[in-house]
């Protein structure tokens, strides 16, 4: 049975599915990412300004997570646009449990018992083998999705120790990295100009709409994975977390009309057995 905290995560993989799926659904996935992070950015600032601070030691942990998300954004973007969901996503996030595992190992001298060892190596190898199976990736696809989770296990890592130093200030912690985000509309304003962001308004309402929603999706989805990791082994999280793309392979094939193979069918069997190794 899985424990409260990790029917929490749960939660989150499913919500990470859900906002990654209309990210790589839009066409100007640029425009969908100024948007939700336009929402992320305020709902952010609102709830930031009206919390105590977190404790001054996690501060340079904020700062370097909200700049290492920017820099995931932007590769996130460009990984969507060289390959559909399934693999892209699964690729970038099937990597980055092993990883956070190792950096907790390394920076935060963290230890996991065997049967947790074994669940994110089901979990990470399940992903990966959902992302391959029956299909041909380019090198340069699996290049940029792996280059994704590098970036997802660096923040991930950062975010895990620093949220430790936060004084029990998960929540102040999780929206003081989103302020970061204002960035992103001020890059794409930079690139493309006021038009191009404000004219989806009039021209396109429900494309901006659905960005709005999945800025606010994104925001409960990492904010509980911060919560979990004051108390849960970071690479624990990120491994159950990570089985978000289980169900982004089933958004993928409900509604973008992605191939759903029975292997693949097996292998989301694997990666369930290994949450369930996990139990948090």
């Amino acid at each position: 049975m899985l424990s409260a905290t990790g029917g929490f995560v749960l939660l989150a993989a499913i919500l990470h599915a859900s906002w990654n799926a209309l990210l790589h659904g839009n066409r100007d996935r640029h425009l969908s990412m100024a948007w939700m992070s336009i929402v992320i950015a305020t709902v952010s600032t609102l709830v930031a300004l009206n919390l105590p601070l977190p404790a001054a030691g996690a501060w340079p942990y904020i700062i370097a997570s909200g700049l290492v998300h920017i820099v995931y954004n932007i590769s996130l973007i460009r990984s969507y646009g060289r390959s559909d969901l399934s693999v892209a996503y699964a690729i970038a996030r099937g990597s980055s449990p092993l990883l956070v595992t190792l950096g907790a190992a390394l920076f935060a001298q963290e230890a996991i018992s065997p049967l947790h060892a074994l669940g994110i190596v089901m979990i990470s190898g399940g992903i990966l083998a959902l992302a391959l199976l029956d299909r041909r990736v380019s090198r340069a696809d699996v290049l940029a999705a792996l280059s994704t989770g590098v970036i997802i296990a660096l923040y991930t890592v950062i975010d895990g120790i620093g949220v430790r130093q936060s004084n029990g200030q998960a929540f102040a912690y999780t929206a003081w990295m989103f302020v970061f985000y204002w960035s992103m509309p001020l890059l794409f304003i930079a690139k493309r100009g006021w038009a191009a962001l404000l004219d989806p308004v009039r021209t396109h309402p429900l494309s901006v709409t659905a960005s709005l929603g999945g800025g606010l999706v994104s925001i409960g989805a990492y904010g509980i994975v911060i919560w979990a990791m004051q108390s849960g082994a970071m690479g624990g999280v990120s491994a159950l977390r990570e089985t978000s793309v289980v169900f982004a392979a089933l958004i993928g094939r409900v509604f973008l009309g992605e191939d759903m193979s029975g292997k693949r069918w097996t292998v989301c069997a694997v990666v369930a057995a290994g949450a369930v190794c996990l139990g948090l």
